[in-house]
């Protein structure tokens, strides 16, 4: 998506000199949320983009993996010999965290390409026994789907909730429901010990039958073929970038999943790996490189998640909040939680409420003060609240 988006804002804003998009798989570039949804369930046979590269000119050089870069050259290492560029972007990604003595046991699985889609379809087609890794975001949209296909699914997770590293406790507690609700099982404070063909041997010595395991424990920037290039990486492995989306070296910028950047809205460096910072980065990347006007990028984050029959949207980012606010019952099929900073709207989360999401995205960009009675009544709309 980052990589697409920046050839085509180029475009869009009057570049014409040669762009080139290269990526290590042979596929064309295509979108991955249909991945864990219709792909998966076997609705779509792709996700491509409907992008007319040809009539863009843009150059597409596909099953080609860079190896590393040598900004002093401006070049980029290849196993077919060097690319030279005049402005390079990084959109490399994230790759997802394998699991530890996991690898090259058969049936196990992970969920980040085409691939990976295509070599699970007939795994659900099969209505296996599934065992999920890790309960997050990709763990409960894959339960979702392998429950739809009529797999029996178990999730396992080693925290004591799910969404363990996304959201505080009391918010992703009432999701825990919705495993059982859906038929899918979830254990918690449950750490595999091993996989063998067939099963899962957790460490408290119970094993689980297992036709197939699905990984789902996260994902880290795809940056180690950066190494030696002098780019400077963050703690978490990322590029470091700056308000521009420039990385430390000249003439080489980084967006997407495998950046971080400074947000003055939060006062922090942030790193969001969902397909809207994938959507919105590249205009800056591209406005930059045309040398228009200062751009700053600083968004309010966003992503979306559909899993069990319900539609969950999150905008912001809620770490900084000192006050906690419900809109509705969390056990019921609708509600939202909005966090707040000295009476200020930053983050919230909508389970089945599109228009709390649609309309506390704004209240969050024009940093709204809210009335905390008002807010709390999930019968008047949220703009209502505004002081």
């Amino acid at each position: 998506m980052a990589g697409v988006q920046t050839a085509v804002a180029l475009r869009e804003q009057g570049f014409t000199g040669t762009v080139t998009l290269i990526g290590a798989e042979p596929h064309q570039p295509y979108d991955r949320p249909p991945l864990s949804k219709a792909v998966l369930l076997g609705k779509a046979e792709g996700s491509a983009f409907d992008v007319d590269f040809e009539a863009l000119g843009i150059d597409l050089s596909l099953g080609r993996e860079v190896l590393g870069v040598r900004p002093a050259d401006h070049e980029l290492d290849t196993a077919e010999g060097p690319v030279g560029y005049d402005v390079l972007v990084l959109a490399t990604g994230a790759e997802p965290i394998r699991l530890p003595g996991a690898e090259g046991v058969p049936g196990v699985h992970l969920l980040r390409t085409l691939d990976d889609a295509e070599r699970l379809r007939p795994v659900l087609a099969r209505q296996h026994d599934i065992v999920v890794v890790g309960a997050g975001w990709i763990g409960a949209e894959f339960a979702t789907a392998a429950r739809e296909a009529g797999c029996s699914v178990t999730v396992v997770e080693a925290a004591d909730r799910p969404l363990a590293g996304a959201l505080p406790a009391e918010v992703a507690a009432p999701m825990a429901a919705w495993y059982a609700d859906s038929g899918a099982e979830l254990r918690t404070h449950a750490r595999v010990a091993r996989v063998e063909p067939g099963a899962v041997v957790l460490d408290d010595g119970s094993t689980l039958p297992a036709g197939a395991v699905v990984v789902g424990i996260g994902a880290r920037p795809a940056t180690g073929w950066l190494a030696g290039s002098g780019i400077e990486l963050g703690a978490q492995g990322e590029v470091v970038a700056d308000e521009r989306l420039r990385t430390s070296v000249p003439d080489v910028y980084a967006v997407g999943d495998c950046a971080s950047f400074p947000s003055g809205r939060y006062g922090e460096r942030l790193l969001v790996h969902h397909w809207d910072n994938a959507l919105q980065g590249p205009r800056t990347v591209a406005a930059d490189i045309m040398g228009e006007a200062l751009v700053v990028y600083d968004p309010v984050p966003y992503f979306w998640s559909e899993q069990f029959g319900r539609f969950v949207q999150y905008a912001g980012h809620h770490t900084s909040a000192d006050r906690t606010l419900w809109r509705g019952d969390p056990t019921g099929p609708a509600w939202t939680v909005c966090w707040l900073r000295e009476g200020r709207l930053i983050a919230l989360l909508a389970v089945g409420r599109p228009r709390d999401l649609a309309q506390g995205r704004r209240l969050i960009e024009a940093g709204a003060r809210m009335d905390e009675v008002l807010l709390t009544d999930p019968a008047r709309p949220l703009k209502a609240a505004v002081v």
